[in-house]
């Protein structure tokens, strides 16, 4: 009974320590944009993505729902949903990936740079990316900002031609997350 009540114990710890070990977010915000000088702008964003960071090896992953980039018009979140994205075949973009060199320990205010290297599925297509990450300590939490341009074709998106001029080719993301 004795053995039986500290296995339960060492479980419940490990437990504990494997949660303490994860920093997350579900309201991290990834802008995206695709404009071309003298159109209209090409903007997206969306305030609730979901990013979890395992503070003991670096390893990262975020979720974003393709129906929550928000446009300044709404015909053209229409035509993201439907024409580009495909939303309800493909309704969802995820990143899993890993920050090279991660220590927890050393992290500061004092935002530093490091690389992640991971993969983007997106629109049923996978793509390797590496980007820069800025990532500071803010209290207790962790700041996360990074960037990184992807190209429309790497993923099977097609751009109909009577918009292809007015849309570019290689779209700019911008990713932040504040992980508690």
């Amino acid at each position: 009974m004795k053995n039986l009540i500290l296995a339960i114990l060492v479980l419940f710890c490990l437990s504990f320590t494997k949660d303490e070990a994860k920093k997350l977010t579900k309201t991290g915000s990834i802008t995206f944009e695709a404009s071309v000088p003298s159109f209209e702008e090409v903007k997206g964003k969306n305030d609730a993505v979901t990013c979890v960071l395992n503070t003991t090896n670096g390893e990262i992953a975020a979720l974003a729902l393709m129906k929550g980039f928000r446009f300044k018009v709404a015909l053209m979140e229409e035509h993201f949903n439907e024409n580009y994205m495909e939303s309800s075949k493909y309704p969802k973009a995820t990143f899993k990936g890993k920050i090279e060199n991660f220590d927890v320990s050393k992290l500061t205010t004092t935002t530093k740079d490091y690389t992640i290297k991971g993969k983007l599925e997106l629109h049923g297509k996978s793509k390797d990316i590496v980007s820069i990450a800025k990532i500071n300590k803010s209290g207790n939490d962790i700041e996360l900002k990074t960037s990184f341009s992807v190209n429309v074709s790497d993923f099977g998106i097609e751009i109909p031609s009577v918009v292809a001029k007015k849309v570019a080719k290689k779209v700019d993301v911008d990713c932040n997350f504040l992980l508690k």
